[in-house]
This record gives structure tokens, sequence and C-alpha cells, in this order.
């Protein structure tokens, strides 16, 4: 038994195209320029922290534990 072949679609009008672009740069701009400063700054704050947490542990004498 054969499947029935689907009429051909449409054509996308223009309008969805744009909206779709505008909307995947909109999002690329977010995550590029507002999102990856944001998480860098993160890993940052957090291995300085462990750097100081690192030398604050050696600086500490072994008998005031």
């Amino acid at each position: 038994m054969t499947r029935p072949v689907p009429a051909p679609k449409e054509p996308v009008p223009l309008w969805r195209w744009a909206s779709w672009w505008a909307i995947l740069v909109a999002a690329l701009v977010v995550f590029y320029v507002l999102l990856v400063p944001v998480w860098m700054g993160l890993r940052a704050a957090a291995w300085i922290a462990e750097l100081r947490a690192r030398r604050r542990r050696l600086e500490t004498p072994a008998d005031a534990l």
C-alpha cells in the first residue's frame, strides 16, 4: 500500500522570514553581549575566591586547626 503524496506547501511569507531573523539576532545579542560576560564574571569571582581560600588555608598553621 502506498502513501498518498502530500500537496506542495505554499512559500513562507516574507514577514515571517523577517521576524525569524530579527528574533534570532536579538537572541544572539542577549546571549553574547549580556549573558556571556555575566557568566565569565561569576566564573572569575569563583576562581579568585578559590585562590584566596587556598592561600588562607596554606598560611594557617596545622596546629591552629
